[in-house]
């Protein structure tokens, strides 16, 4: 098996914009009316993100940039990386400088981070589960609307890897087209003679039968929509290596495990993205002049 590439970052210019509006939904059209009304102006003060608990960390560039767009004085040292593994009462960045710019930036900061580790540590958690068999861990397009890319992310820092990003990275037919279609093989046939020849095509089969139909006209990927484990054991030995293989329905932490020792190449998984509990995270302030 090849060994993964290391995590690489989102360049900032595409996260920068994200981060801005957070920021200015939250400032609003007075800005942070708590914080200058208590906080002084010249006040310098540490503080440390710490998790509540443990997981695996995600949005560290996020959380850097949130702070400062406030206030470039703001400097981050990061304990931690994108992509490791933490436990609770881990100290993963300590943050220094003025009082006013963290205490602004705080919740957006934490908001992305928190929900980024959630995404990161629900997919480390799948990934272990089937370690040991070749099937891969993917995330769908079920996406908060506007934080696609970086939700994609973190389920690459949780180990696993992406699936479309949208609707023009491939053709993926599903039961709609198939029934617009009139047929598995006329939708296949229509769609390879409308697209490039670097575009490739999956499609969804719900049975057996719709996998030979596929097969038989010839295509790069197949998905095995909530198919039992026999039935998807059968259809790996029926594809036998002339598409990729992709499981997906309903699939759990319980569940990965057996439907990996089906040989499948690809189980896909759209609540790692819709609806993976956020991550507990906290920001610890220790007031005080720094040096």
């Amino acid at each position: 098996m090849t060994t993964p590439l290391p995590l690489a970052p989102m360049p900032t210019i595409m996260i920068e914009p994200l981060v801005r509006a957070a920021l200015l939904e939250d400032l609003g059209r007075a800005g942070d009316l708590t914080t200058s009304a208590i906080a002084p102006v010249d006040l310098m003060v540490t503080a440390s993100l710490v998790a509540r608990q443990s997981g695996v960390v995600a949005g560290l560039d996020l959380v850097e940039l949130a702070f400062r767009l406030i206030d470039e004085r703001v400097k981050i040292d990061r304990q931690r990386q994108d992509g490791e593994a933490i436990a609770a009462g881990d100290t993963i960045a300590e943050i220094r400088g003025p009082a006013r710019a963290i205490l602004t930036a705080e919740r957006t900061a934490l908001n992305f981070l928190c929900r980024l580790s959630g995404i990161a540590s629900a997919t480390a958690a799948i990934v272990a589960a089937v370690a040991g068999e070749k099937a891969r861990i993917v995330c769908i397009r079920k996406t908060t609307p506007g934080l696609r890319a970086i939700e994609k992310y973190a389920v690459r820092a949780g180990g696993g890897a992406n699936g479309r990003f949208g609707l023009d990275d491939a053709v993926f037919i599903k039961d709609n087209h198939i029934a617009i279609a009139g047929s598995v093989a006329t939708a296949i046939e229509r769609a390879r003679s409308y697209v490039g020849h670097l575009v490739k095509i999956e499609v969804e089969v719900d049975t057996l039968k719709q996998l030979e139909e596929a097969l038989a006209v010839g295509v790069d990927a197949v998905l095995l929509d909530n198919m039992t484990v026999e039935q998807m054991r059968r259809a790996v030995e029926m594809t036998a290596g002339r598409a990729i293989t992709e499981a997906s329905g309903r699939i759990t932490l319980a569940t990965a495990p057996a439907i990996a020792a089906t040989g499948v190449d690809l189980i896909s998984i759209g609540w790692l993205t819709h609806s993976a509990p956020a991550l507990d995270i906290g920001l610890d302030f220790q007031t005080g002049e720094l040096p």
